[in-house]
């Protein structure tokens, strides 16, 4: 048996043209009740008024598209609460990065050791950063520190955290990269592998910042489950050189080659001095390659400083050169065996005498321990960096 087609005369009219005018005069039969509800976002909460049909099935929602437009755009910018974790050395580092956002909420380690020497290390609140964004703020500043932080490094990311970010401001093997001849270890590709192989998180792989490291092809020595991103502390003293009252008679001088391929792109609106080193009989002394000091301010510009032999070198010729005074700047200072004392302050307009200034930042926090108030050194600090990478 074959069903009959029922005609209608709305049959060739569209669903809207069908609809729309029985909803009209629904509309118009009907009383209107307003209640109201309430849009929350993590920082504020907005009204919005619903009108309903007495009938039980709601009809429509009223609302204001650019207030909403407006709402979404404030939740957008509402700041990602992260939980960050340090280690022993960087605790006064971390209270300055959480003093730059209240997002930022420090959580305790305790750092214990055996009888026999390995670390005993306990993660407080363990159950509390399930579903949190995580973060671990480190200083590898010697090979004795390091195993007890990847063990926290590497338990973090399974305690069912939403995400976990690696702040390691100093890239600490960044300087032996390559080999020269056969049986070098790279050991920066080795400390690359290891990081490479955090657990994933909830969230997915490890974020892994780095300020300023020694030679960016490095990137390439990271696997696929890190994302590293790569900072500079260059901004801090570009701020901190516009404060200064010859802020205009600032030159930008560079130890050598790699110091400009480096940073000369940051610093292009400062006249530029580049030195180099030559070999003269069997010694290699520091000469000016391009560039006149002559009457400036020159700031020497590297991205670390161990022994400062070659810094020393750059000031000597530059003072040569009539450099009226001369600053230093390196994003890392790691001076070991106390190096740093081998640098004089300038305190009497004459740069053959030493340094105006010399700054660093705070990613090596035993060297900032050592020279803070001691002149010509000045701390940068990368907590305003490091608060505003976490939310990335």
């Amino acid at each position: 048996m074959t069903a009959t087609p029922v005609s209608s005369p709305y049959r060739n009219l569209d669903f809207s043209a069908r609809v729309r005018p029985l909803l009209a005069e629904r509309w118009q039969t009907l009383p209107l009740k307003q209640i109201c509800c309430e849009l929350k976002s993590l920082a504020n909460s907005q009204k919005r008024a619903v009108e309903c049909l007495s009938d039980p099935d709601p009809i429509r929602i009223i609302q204001n598209p650019k207030s909403l437009s407006m709402a979404l755009n404030t939740s957008a910018k509402n700041p990602k609460k992260v939980c960050l974790f340090y280690s022993a050395e960087t605790r006064a580092l971390a209270e300055r990065v959480a003093a730059e956002s209240d997002a930022i909420e420090l959580r305790s380690i305790t750092w214990r050791t055996f009888e026999d020497g390995f670390p005993n290390l306990f993660i407080s609140n363990a159950p509390g950063i399930r579903g949190q964004h995580v973060a671990f703020l480190a200083s590898f500043s010697s090979p004795g520190v390091i195993f007890e932080q990847l063990s926290i490094i590497y338990a973090l990311p399974k305690l069912f955290v939403a995400s976990f970010t690696l702040v390691l401001p100093f890239f600490p093997t960044g300087t032996s990269e390559r080999m020269e001849e056969e049986g070098d270890v790279a050991t920066a590709f080795t400390l690359a592998r290891i990081l490479s192989n955090i657990p994933i998180s909830r969230g997915g792989p490890t974020s892994l910042v780095i300020f300023d490291i020694h030679a960016l092809q490095e990137r390439f020595y990271f696997g696929d489950n890190i994302l590293p991103c790569f900072e500079s502390g260059v901004p801090l003293l570009m701020n901190r050189l516009q404060q200064l009252p010859d802020s205009d008679n600032i030159s930008i001088a560079f130890p050598d080659d790699g110091a400009w391929k480096r940073f000369h792109k940051q610093l292009q609106h400062f006249p530029v001095i580049v030195c180099a080193k030559v070999r003269e009989g069997n010694q290699r002394i520091v000469r000016i390659k391009e560039g006149d000091p002559r009457g400036r301010h020159v700031v020497i510009v590297d991205d670390l400083v161990q022994s400062g032999g070659t810094l020393l070198e750059c000031q000597k010729v530059l003072a040569t050169h009539g450099a009226a005074k001369i600053s230093a700047y390196v994003t890392h200072g790691i001076f070991p065996n106390r190096s740093w004392q081998r640098f004089e302050h300038d305190n009497g307009g004459c740069a053959q005498n030493g340094l105006a200034y010399f700054w660093i930042t705070d990613s090596c926090p035993l060297t900032v321990k050592e020279v803070k108030n001691k002149p010509p050194f000045e701390i940068l600090s990368l907590a305003g960096s490091i608060a505003a990478a976490l939310q990335i």
